[in-house]
């Protein structure tokens, strides 16, 4: 029986695999484009995308061709193809901005390019574009039932941007004992601060400009002390002023408390 069952699966896909390969060396387009469709349904993308290829110029500029330059940019998506599905999922907004399926197809587009944003320690070029994309999403639909995923994966990518940037931050503070480059510190956190105003990682930010401004400080020639120490006094009330509650703040008290100690030229206390 299970031998039965075996000959014929075997037969049936061979019969299957004749009739792709004669549909896919014919001239028929219109076979073509029905085959291409049923292998589509079926989820065997990369066969029905061998069909679409040959077909989509024989199509362009005819009633079909919406339909299928649909299933195309969707194939490329469903493949993970990301580049040419965000691709032709524009391509398809541009050509077909009165077809029902539009709004999904310039949502489907930006999440293309959304998907091909890498992990924050790589160049985020692919994440600033994916941010663009979403973000004029949400601004040609505001009503649309996307809007939510949508503002969902900006935050998302927001996050990912802030991440690289602390993390460069912190970076150049880990490092400044060796590079003596304070100011590429104080700098990278001061841009930090300035470039992501609601970022969880705000606070983080706050304090390593204190911490990099403190180092400089004891670290600067005697002449520059004193100037120094006081800059790094502001920088620990901007802190306070808004992170007062926060398990940093010890931490800063006592960066603080030498300053001040340094500022009076007084002797630690033991």
């Amino acid at each position: 029986m299970r031998f039965s069952l075996l000959l014929i699966f075997t037969a049936f896909l061979f019969l299957s695999c004749s009739e792709y390969q004669k549909i896919l060396k014919s001239d028929d387009a219109g076979k073509k484009y029905a085959y291409a469709e049923s292998l589509y349904k079926e989820g065997k993308y990369k066969k029905a995308l061998n069909l679409m290829e040959q077909i989509v110029p024989v199509y362009r500029g005819k009633p079909q061709a919406e339909k299928l330059m649909f299933m195309y940019a969707n194939t490329f998506y469903n493949m993970e193809d990301f580049y040419l599905s965000g691709y032709q999922f524009e391509r398809f907004v541009t050509t077909y901005p009165k077809s029902d399926s539009t709004e999904f197809a310039a949502y489907r587009s930006a999440e293309s390019y959304y998907k091909l944003s890498p992990k924050f320690s790589l160049d985020q070029k692919e994440t600033y574009q994916g941010l663009e994309k979403l973000q004029d999403f949400i601004n040609k639909y505001p009503n649309s039932q996307y809007r939510a995923d949508a503002n969902e994966k900006v935050s998302e990518l927001r996050e990912k941007l802030e991440k690289k940037d602390i993390e460069i931050a912190r970076q150049y503070l880990k490092i400044v004992e060796y590079t003596r480059n304070y100011k590429a510190a104080i700098e990278s956190f001061d841009n930090f601060i300035s470039d992501h105003p609601g970022s969880k990682y705000r606070k983080d930010a706050f304090f390593g400009r204190l911490q990099a401004s403190y180092q400089q400080a004891i670290k600067s020639h005697p002449s520059q002390l004193k100037e120094r120490l006081i800059i790094s006094k502001k920088y620990y009330y901007s802190f306070i002023k808004y992170y007062s509650d926060s398990e940093l703040k010890t931490d800063a008290d006592k960066i603080l408390e030498d300053i001040d100690r340094r500022l009076t030229n007084k002797e630690p206390s033991s």
